[in-house]
């Protein structure tokens, strides 16, 4: 049994691992922005344009992933996407035009939702059992926090390094490009371990202890489809995440407001800023855990909660306010909106889910919950031209706040709806003994 665990547990790693370190290299805007426009030649449009091909990429993708994750094998898939991924970063590293930079996003958004993101939460899935599932989301979202953070660490010493005190073109083009390097190539050792070391589906649904007998000898259908759009748990859990996510899309705003509401200088609001970074880990970790000891319902309610009146309470604290208490506020905040973020798919085994289906239900599930990534911006637009630069982020905050209450409802249908099936269970296992 130890061995088996361990078999799982350095599997489960894996997959962390994976997740950690496919998006950096996707998102280097986060910390080199000005560098690439500088180094690509390119406007702040143009980026802008690319990582909105990134988005169209991953919305269309989500679903369709499901499907793929339960045709073929997740592992293969995982480690295509990752190698694919790495190769796409090499090709960066080239510096091409701009209609090839394009391309790179389009394949970007491809590999790294498409054939990546079900198939990823699938094997996180099989891999835990019964009462780690919370643990084990938890972790995982935890887990790519530190693994990103570290990165990111790794890659601006390296940055740092080749560049200096230069200002010259050539030396930030080195400097970026060894940093593009750098990533890719985690990435791509990363996806030849997943093919070595990761199991085949097949063995995976031996380590969960709810793999019926139907998902051990069968395959994946579309007449499985109908079955899985008459779940009602599957659209409830698309609504929980959709609001989940939506507040917790307010982590990429706290450092805009702190320096424009509250009138803080860069430096600090970035030393802020990663200090909230460093709340993923500690908000997944501390959010999984609890989720398996006081209950995945209550776990997601409570965090949704705090996240909720801390968002109210910064809205609405006079700028007067002291800085400190700003600061302790909006890091408090950090771990609250990352513990949602770790907690919200550790219902997935709770929602009467075949494992066959998994992939698909992930797919579809992940449409509904990650749709903010189209439908926010828009409505952010429309705050800040209704309420200006100030006004615009508290209003945003508040009407974040209200989709937190929202999805504290949801969960409680959600949780109300379960309840009876699981009783009726019980009941048939007592009258079978």
């Amino acid at each position: 049994m130890k061995k088996e665990n361990l078999g799982r547990y350095f599997q489960f790693f894996l997959i962390v691992l994976a997740a950690g370190v496919i998006f950096p290299v996707i998102y280097l805007r986060t910390n080199y922005q000005e560098t690439i426009l500088e180094v690509f030649n390119m406007g702040l449009p143009d980026l802008n344009n690319f990582y909105s091909t990134l988005g169209m990429a991953f919305v269309v993708g989500y679903l369709p992933s499901g499907f793929l994750s339960d045709r073929f094998s997740a592992k293969w898939l995982i480690s295509i996407s990752l190698i694919g991924t790495a190769v796409c970063g090499f090709w960066f590293a080239q510096v091409p035009s701009l209609g090839s930079v394009n391309i790179i996003f389009l394949l970007w958004g491809f590999f790294s939702v498409f054939t990546f993101w079900s198939s990823h939460m699938k094997i996180v899935k099989m891999l835990a059992k019964s009462s780690e599932e919370g643990r084990f989301f938890g972790i995982l979202d935890g887990g790519r926090g530190v693994i990103e953070a570290l990165m990111g660490t790794v890659g601006l010493g390296l940055f740092a390094a080749i560049l200096g005190t230069s200002t010259a073109l050539a030396d930030k083009s080195s400097a970026l490009i060894s940093v593009i390097y750098l990533y890719s190539g985690i990435v791509f050792v990363t996806g030849i371990l997943i093919a070595i070391f990761v199991e085949s589906d097949e063995k995976l649904r031996a380590h969960s202890e709810k793999s019926s007998d139907r998902a051990e000898t069968e395959k994946f259908h579309l007449s499985d489809v109908g079955t899985l759009l008459k779940n009602k748990y599957v659209y409830l859990m698309g609504g929980i995440i959709f609001m989940g996510y939506a507040v917790f899309w307010t982590v990429y705003y706290l450092g805009g407001f702190l320096q424009t509401n509250v009138g803080i200088d860069a430096v600090t609001v970035g030393t802020v800023t990663v200090i909230v970074l460093w709340m993923r880990p500690v908000g997944g970790f501390i959010g999984g855990f609890l989720a398996d000891r006081v209950g995945r319902t209550k776990t997601i309610s409570g965090a949704l909660l705090g996240g909720s009146i801390l968002l109210v309470l910064t809205a609405v604290m006079p700028v007067t306010t002291s800085p400190m208490l700003f600061y302790i506020v909006i890091i408090l905040l950090g771990a609250f909106l990352y513990a949602i973020r770790g907690t919200y798919w550790s219902i997935l085994g709770q929602s009467k889910i075949e494992a066959v289906m998994m992939g698909t239900a992930i797919g579809l599930i992940s449409f509904i919950g990650y749709l903010p990534d189209i439908i926010l911006p828009q409505m952010n637009t429309f705050l800040w031209n209704t309420f200006g630069d100030n006004g615009g982020y508290n209003a945003y905050f508040i009407v974040s706040a209200i989709f937190g209450v929202t999805g504290i409802l949801i969960v409680v249908l959600y949780n109300y709806l379960h309840k009876p099936s699981v009783v009726a269970v019980k009941k048939a296992v007592v009258e079978t003994t």
